[in-house]
């Protein structure tokens, strides 16, 4: 009977010590930059950065995740799962391919072709990164432009 009530007691206190008073902050997203290119493909990465505060991790998945380059819709994030640490500031690698005539649109050739003489490129993430934790779920929303420079 006391070996029952010492092991319910300890139960009850690491579920009640435990901290899962907030959702992991998003802090945004960072470093894009092309990591390759050619004539048939452009590869994207950058890094959503997040901060953990809880004792328990939970997973994060980024399947709404969109990304434009100058204005046009081109890919979308596609990646697993990823566990998120508990108590620690992290980053999840967003990593995208781009076949170059997703690029080409009619109504953007002008901006594509100003973009090729800059070597620059406007590169958006867009849409929703969710996490989940112990049957809490929730998203952040993602809206983040940048510059990138391009080599062919």
């Amino acid at each position: 009977m006391l070996k029952r009530l010492v092991f319910i007691l300890l139960i009850f206190s690491l579920v009640f010590n435990c901290s899962v008073t907030e959702q992991p902050e998003f802090v945004g997203i960072e470093k894009i930059k092309v990591i390759n290119s050619d004539i048939k493909s452009i590869t994207l990465k950058a890094d959503a950065l997040f901060k953990n505060p809880n004792d328990i991790g939970g997973v994060l998945k980024t399947n709404d995740l969109k990304v434009y380059i100058n204005n046009t819709e081109v890919a979308t994030v596609v990646s697993d799962e990823f566990n998120v640490p508990s108590n620690q500031n992290f980053t999840i690698p967003l990593i995208v391919y781009v076949a170059t005539d997703s690029i080409i649109d009619k109504k953007n050739i002008s901006g594509l072709l100003g973009s090729l003489l800059s070597q620059k490129l406007s590169v958006q993430y867009k849409g929703e990164i969710k996490y989940k934790v112990l049957g809490y779920s929730s998203t952040y929303t993602v809206d983040e432009t940048q510059e990138v420079k391009i080599k062919l």
